[in-house]
């Protein structure tokens, strides 16, 4: 297990945020090496005792869990400071240089214009000489172009078996047991296909707004901020084929077919089968919301909502929604499975026309759970044994205050060297190439960003992306109450 990390962009908010605890609370709970240490590495001129005190702050006032006064000095003992200009390969090496004759793993958590000279450094610096390893953040590049130029420069320089590409929805409990119920389950995996199966939704909003990330934000937009990586992995989870095992690899190989079979965007069904949104002034839990507004005029969604057709003969005619949104009702990520109706329809009450169809839904966050809608007499009247209601069945996982962080998954796993949870370059381009003929379709097209009040459930036009239940509750919400 490696025993040293090198954490770039260590006072940028990931790892402020997440990465520095989900150390602490590994090393608390006793699954980090004895020799554990991390170098923490950014632009800032800190020395290490001003570091150590600012992250002794923010494990202060954690919110998932309260590390011990003892835990907390024993792991900012740990750590020490460097200032490093990534822009210069020089800086970086001079930086790591002394701990090469260590198993390091780097950890990226800088933007992606600086992956390839950060690299360089870490390389010149004798960090990359194997066993040692690499960890990537996404996005990798802003398109398939940029993506491919990342990918050949950083595989000069170290090995793909010791590059791990992180797209921390991976990293959630609930995220893997999309898998565990897909195929441990006959039930599940009988009827998961287009014969039963008649569409699929995968919602990801947030009430959060772009704050704090707007410089990065004005470049990406929610298309290449979620759809290009969270939404295409839930995507390749739910659709993908049976891996012949959970080797790393074959669950990989899988999802790249996928990805490949996604059937390229084009601008003359661009407006009918997408939506681009920009969150306008609202108000979010009784609060007012500023409407979003980018730096240079960038014309930058906040919300979009596209339908993905994977072309191939398990997925034919199946329509896959997607839809994420900034400033939205509220936060949630849901994957909605709406089976076809029954060939033949017997009652009376509802009639066919009014049946609501069976809808099997995964909550993955904030709460876990999973519900089946099924049509059923013991919903209905006492003495109207004929006649149907909808019936919800719900099978609720408690998260608790101590649910663990996906990043604490994922460093373990890159600790250890396995790389199932991780994104592989092949993926990452396969991914990049439909994201960039969505791009394409819709400058052809022109196509407008349409308002959206903060608070809402996107724009008008959001309707058929988003699943039925949240659709209900945004017709009430369009003018922002």
């Amino acid at each position: 297990m490696h025993d040293t990390l090198l954490l770039f962009g260590a006072t940028g908010d990931l790892a402020q945020r997440y990465l520095f605890p989900s150390l602490l609370r590994l090393m608390g709970d006793g699954l980090l090496p004895e020799g554990f240490r991390v170098r923490a590495l950014a632009l800032s001129p800190h020395d290490t005792d001003k570091f150590r005190g600012i992250l002794r702050e923010r494990f202060a006032s954690l919110s998932h869990y309260t590390p011990t006064a003892e835990q907390v000095e024993a792991f900012l003992e740990r750590v020490d400071y460097r200032s490093v200009d990534m822009r210069t390969p020089a800086s970086v090496a001079d930086a790591v240089r002394d701990l090469a004759d260590r198993p390091c793993v780097s950890y990226l958590s800088i933007p992606p214009g600086l992956y390839m000279s950060t690299c360089e450094g870490l390389a010149l610096g004798g960090a990359f000489a194997a066993p040692s390893r690499l960890m990537l953040e996404k996005p990798i590049g802003a398109d398939l172009a940029s993506a491919r130029e990342i990918n050949a420069t950083i595989g000069r320089l170290i090995d793909e078996d010791r590059i791990f590409r992180i797209d921390h929805y991976l990293g959630k409990a609930a995220v893997q047991n999309l898998l565990a119920l897909r195929f441990g389950n006959a039930l599940l995996e009988a009827v998961w296909n287009r014969n039963y199966i008649d569409s699929v939704h995968i919602l990801v909003s947030e009430s959060e707004g772009v704050d704090g990330r707007n410089s990065y934000y004005a470049r990406s937009g929610a298309l290449r901020d979620m759809v290009q990586s969270h939404i295409l992995q839930l995507l390749c989870l739910v659709a993908m084929e049976p891996p012949a095992s959970l080797e790393a690899d074959r669950i990989r190989d899988e999802k790249v077919k996928v990805l490949r079979a996604l059937r390229p965007f084009c601008a003359k069904e661009a407006r009918r089968h997408s939506v681009r949104g920009r969150y306008t002034a609202g108000t979010i839990n009784g609060e007012p919301v500023q409407a979003y507004s980018p730096p240079d005029d960038s014309d930058v969604e906040t919300f979009v909502g596209v339908t993905a057709h994977i072309d191939n003969w398990r997925w034919a005619g199946v329509p896959f929604h997607l839809c994420t949104g900034k400033r939205m009702a509220d936060r949630s990520t849901v994957v909605t499975v709406t089976l076809k109706p029954v060939t033949h329809w017997l009652f009376e009450r509802p009639d066919r026309s009014n049946a609501v169809p069976n809808r099997l839904t995964f909550r993955l966050q904030p709460q876990e759970d999973i519900e089946l809608g099924l049509m059923s007499s013991l919903a209905g009247p006492e003495w109207g044994t004929l006649e149907l209601q909808p019936l919800e069945l719900e099978l609720s996982s408690e998260t608790g205050q101590n649910r663990r962080i996906a990043y604490e998954r994922l460093f373990l796993d890159a600790f250890h060297g396995n790389h199932a949870l991780f994104v592989r370059n092949d993926e990452v381009e396969a991914a990049w190439a439909w994201i960039d003929s969505v791009v394409d379709a819709w400058r052809e097209d022109n196509s407008p960003l349409q308002p959206y009040p903060a608070g809402s459930w996107g724009p008008e036009d959001a309707t058929v992306f988003l699943p039925e239940r949240f659709d209900a509750v945004a017709r009430p919400s369009r003018d922002g109450r």
